[in-house]
């Protein structure tokens, strides 16, 4: 007798909560007949997917992405759910010296002493500190030794030495080996960005991914969710 296929869902994930996506990924299968094809890239590109044409089961992206997409239907009705709040950090190569950073004139201190910055070009946390860099008036001193890149994490240009500083989601920072965390920012100038899921409208499997949103949102996932450094909003 020939098994069916197992089921598949296809999930499009932002960067910023790939870490306890993919643990949760593998509960999830570990747990159904589901498997996950799941895609991870910063928000803005996998926007450009979306845009382009591709047809997820589930999307994981910002939350103000999300309520868009529902507010113009390509999310499903009432599918949407809040999933963590993620807070931007700063590491450094692991042994270095950690800079205070509680206050922001200690951040903005740290920022104008640091040989070198290492930040993102497309990621949420890339875009919120270009602006925030310029809201504290230190956009050109800082520009002026970073190195940006277009995705990816910036934790490894700390690993490596080649930055002083890498600032990107805590959630990120702490997927690269090789780094310590220094902390997040201060909440006065950074209260967390929200992350939020949804069935795509247009998904032939509306009740499996109602199942995988159903698992994110549980108790187990939340306690997953912890260890990366992420608020779970469940």
């Amino acid at each position: 007798m020939v098994e069916a296929p197992p089921i598949r869902l296809r999930l499009l994930s932002t960067l910023a909560i790939a870490a306890p996506m993919r643990e949760l990924g593998r509960r999830f299968e570990a747990s159904t007949s589901i498997a996950l094809d799941a895609e991870y890239g910063p928000t803005v590109l996998l926007v450009k997917r979306l845009e382009a044409g591709a047809q997820p089961d589930v999307v994981a992206l910002t939350k103000e992405k999300v309520d868009q997409y529902a507010g113009e239907g390509a999310i499903a009705a009432g599918s949407a759910v809040d999933l963590v709040r993620s807070f931007v950090g700063v590491a450094v190569k692991a042994g270095s010296h950690k800079p205070a950073i509680a206050t922001t004139a200690e951040f903005k201190r740290a920022l104008l002493d640091a040989r070198s910055i290492g930040y993102s070009r497309t990621g949420a946390s890339g875009l919120f500190f270009a602006e925030l860099l310029k809201r504290l008036g230190i956009a050109d001193a800082v520009n002026a030794k970073a190195t940006v890149i277009p995705e990816g994490f910036t934790a490894e240009l700390a690993a490596s030495g080649k930055v002083g500083l890498a600032i990107q989601q805590v959630s990120e920072l702490m997927a690269v080996p090789g780094v310590e965390i220094v902390g997040p920012l201060p909440r006065e100038i950074e209260p967390g960005s929200l992350f939020s899921v949804g069935i795509w409208a247009a998904s032939s499997r509306q009740a499996e991914a109602a199942r995988l949103i159903a698992f994110l949102a549980s108790a187990e996932a939340a306690s997953v969710i912890r260890q990366f450094g992420l608020e779970p909003l469940t």
